[in-house]
């Protein structure tokens, strides 16, 4: 097995044939043919189902492509470190919930380097999907967090996933809120002074548990709910409604402006506040690429954490 036949492997699942492979990879089908025939004789399995409509990934090839990103991802990290680098364009990409300072910390990054050398990408989506694509190396980091509610289930779906989660910062529950909201000017908002607004919250899927909801005090019961897919829609339900969500206390005023604001979240016997244990998600035992490194120092130094 050689890193070029991974090369070939992965660019072949990319494009879904391989005529469009071998020209990008600028080598001739034939070659091309007989590098994974030879590759599946080495491994004992067969990788592609062959059709006049192209090539698909067999199950055991599927399987094999996610080993075969990570070694071949591991090899680019190297050579982005210690190499002189290639032509080609090097890939980042970061899946996180809804963080504004997450887009933040990727601008700040994608500052630093020359953007027609890189193929850069940032998902706000589904906390699911954060946890898939890392797993899949679609992006390289995941951005979410942790709860004493959530933690048990998250921490067994981490491992599946075969992800390691890293503790970036502790946050309890604040109230957000546009600025003209009429407990904008509370110095603290206890549950029962929200019963007649609505809760907005990220919808998170069909079938999706509600532990990977990305609002703390989830459980709590709320009278009103209204789910959005995206931050632009939960931003005109606040103003619209006076909706509120359940958040960090941590707001990008630079991306968003100040027509938000984040006033902490009162507790009380019936309805106690909780821990956001914020962090990031990698696979296992993956060196970072000097973007994700730059990456993750960016959200340190926005956070304030050495």
């Amino acid at each position: 097995m050689t890193l070029t036949q991974l090369n070939y492997l992965i660019t072949i699942a990319e494009t879904k044939s391989l005529n469009k492979a071998a020209e990008q990879l600028y080598v001739s089908q034939p070659s091309l043919t007989s590098a994974i025939k030879e590759l599946e004789k080495e491994l004992g399995i067969v990788l592609f189902y062959r059709s006049g409509k192209g090539v698909t990934l067999t199950n055991d090839g599927a399987e094999f492509l996610l080993y075969a990103k990570q070694i071949y991802g591991q090899y680019e990290s190297v050579l982005e470190k210690y190499g002189k680098g290639g032509s080609y364009k090097k890939k980042f990409g970061v899946s996180t919930q809804h963080y504004s300072f997450a887009v933040k910390a990727f601008v700040d990054m994608a500052k630093e380097f020359d953007m027609s050398k890189y193929e850069f990408a940032i998902r706000e989506t589904k906390t699911m999907e954060v946890i898939s694509d890392v797993s899949t190396m679609k992006s390289e980091i995941g951005v979410l967090y942790l709860c004493d509610f959530n933690r048990k289930s998250m921490e067994k779906l981490l491992k599946s996933a075969s992800l390691e989660f890293h503790h970036l910062i502790d946050c309890q529950a604040y109230v957000y809120i546009w600025k003209n909201h009429p407990l904008a000017k509370e110095e603290s908002i206890r549950f029962e002074q929200l019963q007649k607004y609505p809760c907005l919250s990220f919808e998170q899927g069909d079938n999706s548990s509600f532990y990977f909801a990305e609002e703390i005090l989830s459980t709590n019961e709320y009278p009103q709910v209204i789910r959005a897919n995206d931050r632009a829609t939960m931003l005109n339900l606040m103003v619209g409604l006076n909706g509120y969500t359940l958040c960090s206390g941590i707001i990008c005023e630079e991306l968003h402006g100040s027509d938000y604001i984040a006033v902490p979240y009162q507790e009380d016997e019936q309805n106690p506040n909780s821990v956001m244990e914020i962090g990031y998600v990698t696979r296992k035992n993956m060196l970072l690429s000097r973007m994700g490194e730059r990456y993750i120092k960016a959200i340190k130094h926005y956070l304030q954490i050495q």
